[in-house]
This record gives structure tokens, sequence and C-alpha cells, in this order.
């Protein structure tokens, strides 16, 4: 919406105090459309594998990775190969295990982080309607 769409009576001069309060405020909706995060004015009920989706598919990757790993390095110490073979499967085995390692860490951590993100929403949800009927009185 530009200037010029806007009433006459709703125009602000710029040289005036309120020009500089309105310039860079935002709005409650453009806000939430900006939040990389959901929006708390749409209570969309969401099925557990929505929630926990990107957490369980870094774990089975990372677990998949890892697995990878130990299996190339045990393949680099039992089997009997040439030497730039042996070099590059004892390069890479542990590289896979410390790679594998960290993503299945890392979504180990997301699961609680989520449910605490959860629980901090249900209170957040249940005090606005809290307040709302307290107010609304």
């Amino acid at each position: 919406m530009t200037m010029e769409a806007l009433p006459k009576a709703l125009e602000v001069d710029e040289k005036s105090p309120e020009f500089k309060d309105l310039l860079p405020s935002q709005t409650a909706s453009s806000l939430c459309i900006s939040s990389r995060s959901e929006s708390v004015w749409t209570a969309t009920p969401r099925s557990k594998w929505e929630i926990y989706r990107k957490p369980i598919i870094i774990m089975s990757v990372g677990g998949a990775i890892l697995l990878f790993g130990v299996v190339i390095t045990c393949l680099a110490y039992i089997l009997k190969l040439g030497d730039n073979s042996l070099k590059v499967l004892k390069m890479t085995g542990p590289a896979f295990l410390s790679l594998g390692l960290m993503m299945l860490v890392c979504g180990l951590v997301w699961v609680p982080i989520i449910k605490k993100k959860q629980k901090q929403k249900q209170k957040s949800v249940f005090f606005q309607t809290l307040k709302s009927f307290f107010l609304n009185r």
C-alpha cells in the first residue's frame, strides 16, 4: 500500500515525530509472516509426524552414515588391500563415523528442545485464553 492510496486524514507529515515512530513499526500480522516459527494466531493441530519429522530424518540419516563409517573402517582393517586403497579407507571410514555420530547426536538433542517448545506453546495458549476470558468480562 503506497502513501498515495491512503486517505489524506491518515497521512503524517515527514517532519513530525509521529512519522519517525510509524516508519519502522510493524504490525502483528507482518511480524508473524516474517517469523520462521509458526504463528500464534493459527491454532491448527499438528500431528506427531509433522512435529518430529526433521529430527527423525536427521537421526535416521546420521545412523545410516555412522553404520556406513563403521563398515568402511572395519573393512580397512580386515581386508588385505593395496596401500592406496587402504589409505583411502582409513581416512574415509573415521570421517563417515564422525559425521554420522554428529548428525545422530544433533537429532537426539533436537527432540527434547521440540518437546520443551511444545510445552511452552501450550502454556502460552492457556494463558492467552485465560487473559482473554478476564479481559472480555
